[in-house]
């Protein structure tokens, strides 16, 4: 991610996306429409932030992924905050914080919003962008997670 020159506080918010292939050996059988394929491409983006820059990063990106999901004709969305699971990295005190930091977006977002506990990440919480499709089933698409851990696992 930083291959290209050394970073500095000041250029944060600092985000990068790319659009990647990935393929999988899935199991005979397993497929399913376009649930469970063997080869896809994914969207991914990391933006490194300070702290006091979390809501407003998050309140952009909903802002864009509510947009793109409208434009596809998809108006329930489906909002859920995943804490902190039994195996984890990171001190609960970091655990504490990055959960606040999720849980206060969601309310300054004034949308509704589920709490699942002890569905996240094993590196931290996450907030799951649901969408009900035209037949009635529930789809976990997007998610925002936050990652207080990794400065301290990569030094």
């Amino acid at each position: 991610v930083f291959n290209q020159g050394l970073k500095s506080y000041r250029d944060l918010p600092l985000r990068l996306a790319e659009f990647g292939s990935c393929h999988r050996f899935e199991p005979s059988g397993s497929m399913h429409g376009l649930m469970r394929v063997r080869s896809f491409t994914q969207d991914d983006a990391h933006i490194f932030c300070a702290e006091d820059e979390i809501q407003s990063e998050v309140a952009s990106f909903m802002q864009l992924l509510f947009g793109v999901y409208r434009d596809f004709g998809f108006d329930e969305i489906i909002l859920r905050l995943s804490t902190r699971p039994e195996k984890r990295v990171g001190s609960d005190e970091i655990w504490d914080r990055s959960e606040a930091a999720l849980r206060q977006a969601l309310d300054n977002s004034g949308l509704a919003w589920e709490l699942l506990p002890g569905e996240g990440a094993f590196y931290g919480p996450k907030i799951e962008f649901s969408l009900k499709d035209c037949m009635g089933r529930v789809l976990q698409c997007g998610t925002i997670q936050v990652d207080f851990s990794m400065p301290d696992r990569l030094g």
